[in-house]
């Protein structure tokens, strides 16, 4: 069995890929905790483990159900991020359908998806409606805890019950992530990254955003928790913000974070932040910084974000609400891909007005197609919003 080591705890748990699962005597939701979707972020599994040792100890009335999953058991064992590919950018349909298809295989990625696949087909198929998707991070350089999430209005409608800062866009820049694939199915789905890797810290955060989800979404109300609470988080507290910029790191590169930065800091103008391949990265404006890399993998070195204002939030509810996006196929250049009126084809040759900032106002993510044509998906269409409508935060 895969044995989790956590530096700062100086524990060492054993896991399996279901942690550990618990059902109420009554019908309810179903929450669905994933950790360790990459090895080296043990805080997730610890915090789990730490939880549902409580539930049980306390007697804690449980409506639903509740899942625990670990992710990566082969790199959770070595304390490595991926072994062969990091699991958390592979979950592409077609992608998943040749793994399923496979016989065998020496991507040990590919082994992990395909057990995470199994688990998930068989909680959806037996599990009761709502479900909640909850997948457990932590970044490597110290951090604000935060939330990610694909911006749909159902997400974006659930997420803003937590008292923290809400990330959007990032599935622009992450292709393949677990959560996306989720969220595409018309799920509540979302990411919390709770601190620094091996900092002890991060578990009890996680510990704090496990109970209070559990509260949230009436599994298990009257759930204690010894930590000190989500509201006593501070900073970047419960403001939406954005994703504009990605640095990517290609395969052969060479990347050096700077060290001493840290999630959500305003950097001035012509700060040097990094160098890659041997050339210094300056800011050229004023930025605020997102998940400096400060670790051997990975192929993202450092995001920037923005604060999104109030106003953008409320009109692109309202686009979305009166589907104004209907509108956009009668205009020269925009076209539909599919028959389910749910991505577009955009030749911005000819609709060079047709900016991301729009389509992302309209609840589209947006993807580069080729030299002159952006496609760009709904991320409404799916949502499931009646298997929610009765819940007391939708």
């Amino acid at each position: 069995m895969p044995e989790v080591q956590n530096i700062d705890l100086k524990e060492t748990v054993e896991v399996e890929r279901i942690i550990d699962h618990l059902e109420g005597n009554t019908s309810g939701p179903t929450v669905v905790f994933f950790a360790g979707i990459h090895g080296n972020e043990p805080a997730g599994i610890f915090a789990l483990k730490k939880v549902f040792k409580a539930l049980k100890s306390q007697s804690t009335g449980i409506t639903g159900e509740i899942y625990a999953i670990a992710g990566n058991l082969g790199a959770l064992n070595k304390h490595v991020r991926f072994q062969t590919v990091d699991l958390n950018r592979i979950w592409f349909p077609e992608r998943i359908k040749k793994i399923l298809a496979k016989e065998q295989t020496d991507v040990e990625e590919e082994k992990e998806l395909n057990a995470l696949y199994g688990v998930l087909k068989a909680i959806l198929k037996e599990g009761t409606p709502p479900f909640y998707f909850i997948d457990l991070h932590t970044t490597s350089s110290d951090t604000t805890p935060f939330i990610v999430l694909n911006d749909s209005l159902l997400n974006r409608k659930y997420a803003s019950n937590y008292p923290l800062p809400i990330i959007l866009g990032i599935e622009e820049y992450l292709e393949g992530a677990l959560l996306s694939y989720i969220n595409e199915l018309g799920y509540v789905s979302l990411g919390f990254e709770s601190g620094q890797h091996d900092d002890r810290k991060a578990v009890e955060n996680c510990i704090d955003f496990i109970a209070f989800t559990l509260q949230l979404t009436n599994v298990a109300p009257t759930l204690k928790s010894d930590g000190h609470g989500l509201t006593s988080f501070d900073g970047a507290s419960h403001k939406f913000f954005e994703i504009y910029h990605q640095h990517t790191i290609g395969p052969k590169d060479r990347f050096k974070m700077f060290p001493g930065f840290v999630n959500f800091q305003e950097i001035p103008k012509r700060t040097e932040i990094a160098v890659s391949n041997g050339t210094l990265i300056k800011t050229r404006k004023k930025r605020q910084i997102f998940m400096p890399l400060y670790q051997d993998q990975g192929g993202e070195g450092f995001y920037f974000i923005r604060p999104i204002p109030k106003f953008l939030l409320w009109l692109s509810k309202e686009l979305r609400r009166f589907k104004v996006d209907h509108l956009l196929v009668k205009l020269p250049g925009v076209q539909w891909k599919s028959k389910q009126k749910d991505t577009l084809i955009v030749d911005q040759r000819i609709a060079r007005f047709m900016a991301k900032s729009i389509f992302h106002l309209l609840g589209y993510r947006a993807r580069q197609f080729d030299e002159t044509h952006l496609v760009v998906k709904s991320r409404e269409i799916a949502s499931r919003n009646n298997e929610y409508k009765n819940t007391g935060w939708f």
